[in-house]
């Protein structure tokens, strides 16, 4: 048990006995040693107010005329969890422009009160805490808005979208299956009724945005796991094939650290490299995050991409000439 989970176990308890509990029976309701329990009850009386009598020796219980009056607050956070909220409540106060900002001003003011009821009042130091936005491109907040709407709202869509690979422009009519935030963008993960296949589209390409008031096609979540999440990054398809890729000494300390994917394996090699491996679909996002990496990072397999890599290297050396 953490401690909040103790705090209520010990509230339960003291609520329900009459007659005084001991420290070693305590130890045993709660799972926890000796001076823990003594922390948890002092930490009861003196800021919670709880009215605990007793001691060591004859054991603790709620004084019986105070404790009908008595109960916990309403909320009580884990530190992970407070950190959560101050991060959202953070990311509220810090982009007023977003586009999500009016539809969730209530959450925010909800925030603000559940940090407040954890805080006894006091004021949270939000300006504290910083959340920097990482190449978030810009989006239509209307053409958002509907997408949202057809994907909560099981209708179909159809949009005008500027593919990036091509710029070219076509006219889609989709499914959509569910919305994804990655990296700082949305995405539209849904059924391409032209093309007859799942696809993934990013927002901000979207325009002429239009819900058809028609029932989805469905797809089950296991197709769409395959499909759309096999693979490395946002590239949709099944994966095709693992890379292997060696990050020197120096990355290691880093990438040995980082999720890259869910099925992805990893290991130090006997001289200090760290070896990944990683399935994908499409090499194109992998190939970006590797050459991030510099002379800090080797594809080793497949051969296929290990070219591709060498390619991109050399024309970007030649943008320096000789």
């Amino acid at each position: 048990m953490d401690r909040n989970e103790r705090i209520h176990a010990l509230h339960r308890v003291f609520q329900a006995r009459k007659t005084p509990i001991t420290v070693p029976q305590l130890q045993d309701e709660l799972g926890c040693s000796r001076a823990t329990v003594y922390r948890d009850i002092a930490y009861m009386r003196d800021a919670l107010m709880a009215p605990i009598t007793g001691d060591g020796e004859n054991g603790f219980k709620y004084d019986r005329s105070e404790n009908d009056r008595f109960e916990l607050p309403g909320l009580w956070l884990s530190s992970e969890e407070l950190h959560a909220l101050l991060a959202a409540q953070a990311l509220f106060g810090r982009t007023s422009a977003n586009i999500l900002s009016s539809a969730l001003a209530p959450l925010q003011t909800r925030i603000e009160k559940l940090l407040e009821e954890q805080s006894g009042g006091k004021q949270w130091p939000v300006e504290r805490v910083r959340i920097l936005a990482h190449k978030a491109r810009k989006m239509d907040e209307h053409a958002f808005r509907l997408v949202a709407s057809a994907v909560l709202e099981r209708k179909q869509l159809e949009f005008e979208y500027r593919a990036r690979s091509t710029d070219e422009r076509t006219r889609r009519h989709v499914s959509p299956q569910r919305i994804t935030h990655y990296r700082g963008n949305w995405y539209l993960d849904a059924w391409d009724h032209d093309r007859d296949g799942l696809r993934s589209f990013s927002v901000d390409r979207m325009s002429q945005v239009k819900i058809v008031d028609t029932p989805i096609q469905d797809v089950d979540e296991t197709t769409l796991s395959k499909h759309l999440a096999d693979g490395y990054g946002i590239f949709s398809g099944e994966a095709k094939g693992t890379a292997t890729i060696r990050f020197n000494a120096k990355s290691a300390r880093w990438v040995a650290d980082e999720h890259w994917h869910s099925r992805q394996e990893g290991k130090m090699l006997p001289d200090g490299r760290y070896e990944l491996k990683v399935p994908y679909s499409n090499g194109r996002e992998l190939l970006m995050d590797v050459m991030q990496y510099g002379a800090d990072a080797e594809i080793i397999e497949p051969v296929a991409l290990r070219e591709q890599a060498k390619t991109l290297l050399k024309l970007a050396l030649s943008n320096y000439g000789e």
